[in-house]
């Protein structure tokens, strides 16, 4: 499988509307403000609860994940339940795929059965892509995780999480915490960062779970967990992505919390409101104490709360986009249509 993980431009429409949500990668910043907006009116200011709305009736939506999941599955179907479409989720472990169909073949059979939107995860990075390249021009891809490259929905929950408790981000510090280098999160994490101008981004870890050069994404490094968390006002913790480690990078989980796992004690280093957030699955004891991760500073819960009404932002705005696009193309053939119907009438007379 190959695709190009660096073309944003296939995620958006002739009118520079998102038509797949591929990567943050290439977004510009009115792209996210939309998506939080947005999200920010699925949420009922009086009860805090997910409003259900008619917004993608008669539309259908499969849920293709490759890999394993909790949160964003569950939450993708719970978003697009609330959204009223038709969805329909697969069972990898019983689909054709296990037989040897190609993953072309099983995505033109389910576009074939009128699917509208494929919500993706998979193990390999470019998949999202790779789909997105090659399904009709009325389909949307939405990547709910590709391999080590991106997880774009998860990045923009935090940030609406973060935007909820903190007001606007261009003055926050950020931390995150843990193992950058094979974490998709946190790729897209930096890019929503970047984009939405936070004061400053910094990552800590060992320089084993680091990536080369990490200073060319925009970040401030630290290896030192305690020097790293000084007056930040939001710590988010990562864990250790050892699915996707070829060899042992530390010496042991242990040794990872006794330097890098967030206790009261580390956090207490940084600003008194600073929150903790955390995308899951939290590994207590390795890289977070059982006491953070429940203590009042916490927010990981209703980062996925929020997520329900994110993903319900981003597959409502790229539908409601690929609607206005059709319209102003008919609208456009029919004035065409009009004129050379004029012009014929002109050059009969």
């Amino acid at each position: 499988m190959k695709a190009r993980l660096t073309a944003p431009n296939i995620q958006l429409n002739e009118q520079g509307k998102l038509k797949h949500l591929l990567t943050l990668e290439g977004l510009k910043q009115q792209h996210l403000l939309e998506i939080l907006d947005t999200a920010e009116s699925f949420i009922d200011p009086n009860s805090n609860k997910i409003k259900k709305v008619p917004l993608l009736r008669g539309k259908s939506i499969m849920n293709l994940f490759f890999e394993p999941s909790t949160r964003t599955r569950t939450t993708f179907e719970i978003a697009e339940k609330r959204l009223s479409a038709d969805i329909e989720s697969l069972d990898i472990q019983t689909s054709a795929t296990k037989k040897g169909e190609s993953l072309l073949d099983t995505l033109w059979n389910l576009q074939a059965m009128q699917a509208d939107m494929f919500v993706i995860r998979h193990a390999e990075s470019g998949a999202a892509h790779f789909f997105a390249q090659h399904v009709a021009p009325h389909v949307h891809v939405l990547n709910a995780g590709d391999g080590q490259h991106a997880h774009p929905t998860q990045a923009l929950l935090d940030m609406f999480t973060i935007r909820k408790k903190k007001g606007d981000i261009f003055d926050l510090k950020v931390a995150i915490i843990g193992d950058i280098l094979h974490s998709r999160v946190v790729r897209s994490q930096i890019q929503a960062l970047s984009i939405l101008e936070a004061r400053e981004i910094r990552v800590i870890g060992p320089k084993t779970l680091l990536p080369e050069n990490p200073e060319a994404l925009g970040v401030h490094v630290y290896h030192d967990i305690e020097e790293g968390l000084q007056d930040v006002d939001v710590v988010i913790m990562v864990r250790l992505q050892n699915e996707r480690m070829k060899s042992a990078l530390i010496p042991s989980e242990k040794e990872f919390f006794k330097r890098y796992g967030l206790t009261e004690k580390r956090l207490a280093l940084a600003k008194p409101d600073a929150i903790v957030m955390h995308p899951g699955p939290i590994n207590r004891g390795v890289e977070i104490d059982s006491a953070v991760a429940d203590g009042a500073q916490s927010v990981i819960l209703e980062q996925v709360t929020y997520g329900i009404a994110v993903r319900m932002a981003v597959m409502s705005i790229i539908m409601s986009n690929a609607a206005q696009l059709a319209q102003q193309q008919a609208e456009q053939q029919e004035r065409e249509f009009n004129l050379e119907s004029e012009a014929e009438v002109e050059g009969a007379r």
